[in-house]
């Protein structure tokens, strides 16, 4: 098409209403599987934005189709170093990117690499690769074992990667979130409702999607003349009990700033339980903006504003990536960026 594509056009295509197109797109509100399928098919087909890297679907396609992977090579992979439960936003990406793999015929196993594993760079010793057709990473953030599985010769996707600054780049395709836009965004709004003084919460070096998210913060603040010199804790790594540790490190802070940009939501969690151990209300004192829309950001005490990942756009595009790798090996390698939205809850005031 020579113009943009918008929401209406599909839903004028679909003979729909904007609102249950809008739904399907952004994941949000209650509609039929078939329903959803077929918006989110019509917008690949289409070249709608988020989907505009797609192939288009070809609907006379069914499970009896003859399947790109030999008998004995049909294992797509998942790696990770942590348990990915209904929280993490990989758990809908993974529903997706099954769901388009299945014309594939594979198996979809969850492989999770133990620490000695990983100090050792070893693979999971329940991994076959003679049976491994490709490997998908989650979580893995260690660069040495990236760049082992990168020898592997098997087709690879990192869902975000260890921090990638001033290092050779991964020899695979990389997908990531939009990590800048929608923190800009947010950092805009407290500029314009007199909030300046903003610190950031979260390990920077933990992975490049946290890195970015905290350049995001650092390049807005200079833009907007924002204060960023407190709390010196809150960009330290990770600690087993993380809210004790930020009680104890804020504990000492003459001043607070007026707001936080939290890394996730589960720090911005953690965040809020040691402010409120400090005597400090949110948002009454101290704004707290998360990343992820987790399940819990929307019944946490308050209401946890937060940047929205769509998990369902994520597994088109990592299914994208893997098969297209598979069929295509001497593919150049990619990295793609998911867009992400702003959602203003409580914990800033809304």
């Amino acid at each position: 098409m020579s113009t943009k594509v918008t929401i209406q056009d599909i839903a004028n295509e679909l003979q729909l209403s904007r609102n249950t197109v809008s739904k399907a797109i952004n994941n949000t509100g209650v509609l039929a599987d078939a329903t959803r399928e077929k918006i989110l098919r019509k917008a690949a087909e289409m070249g709608y934005k988020q989907f505009s890297y797609l192939p288009v679907f070809d609907g006379n396609s069914n499970a009896g189709d003859a399947s790109i992977l030999p008998v004995d090579k049909r294992e797509i992979a998942i790696l990770t170093t942590r348990f990915l439960n209904n929280s993490h936003f990989a758990a809908m990406m993974l529903d997706r990117f099954q769901s388009e793999l299945q014309h594939l015929h594979a198996c979809m196993t969850i492989h999770r690499i133990s620490p000695a594993e990983l100090a050792a760079k070893e693979l999971p010793s329940s991994l076959n690769t003679e049976h491994t057709a490709g490997i998908i990473c989650f979580e893995v953030f260690d660069y040495d074992y990236a760049q082992m599985l990168c020898t592997l010769g098997i087709p690879l996707l990192f869902v975000d990667t260890p921090v990638m600054e001033m290092r050779p780049p991964l020899q695979a395709d990389r997908l990531y979130m939009e990590n800048r836009i929608e923190i800009q965004n947010m950092m805009a709004q407290m500029a314009q409702r007199g909030r300046k003084r903003i610190a950031f919460a979260g390990d920077k070096e933990h992975c490049q999607s946290f890195h970015e998210r905290y350049l995001a913060y650092k390049d807005a603040a200079e833009h907007f003349g924002m204060a960023t010199d407190w709390p010196t804790c809150a960009t330290q790594k990770a600690q087993p009990n993380y809210s004790e540790y930020l009680y104890q490190s804020l504990r000492g802070c003459p001043t607070m700033p007026d707001a936080f940009i939290c890394a996730n939501d589960f720090i911005a969690m953690d965040l809020i339980n040691a402010l409120h151990r400090l005597g400090y209300s949110v948002p009454d004192d101290i704004w707290i903006c998360g990343f992820d829309d987790s399940q819990e950001a929307s019944y946490f005490s308050p209401r946890l504003t937060s940047i929205h990942i769509h998990g369902q756009i994520m597994g088109y595009a990592a299914a994208n990536l893997l098969m297209t790798r598979i069929e295509e090996p001497s593919l150049n390698y990619r990295t793609v960026y998911t867009e992400t939205n702003l959602i203003l809850r409580e914990s800033t005031g809304d």
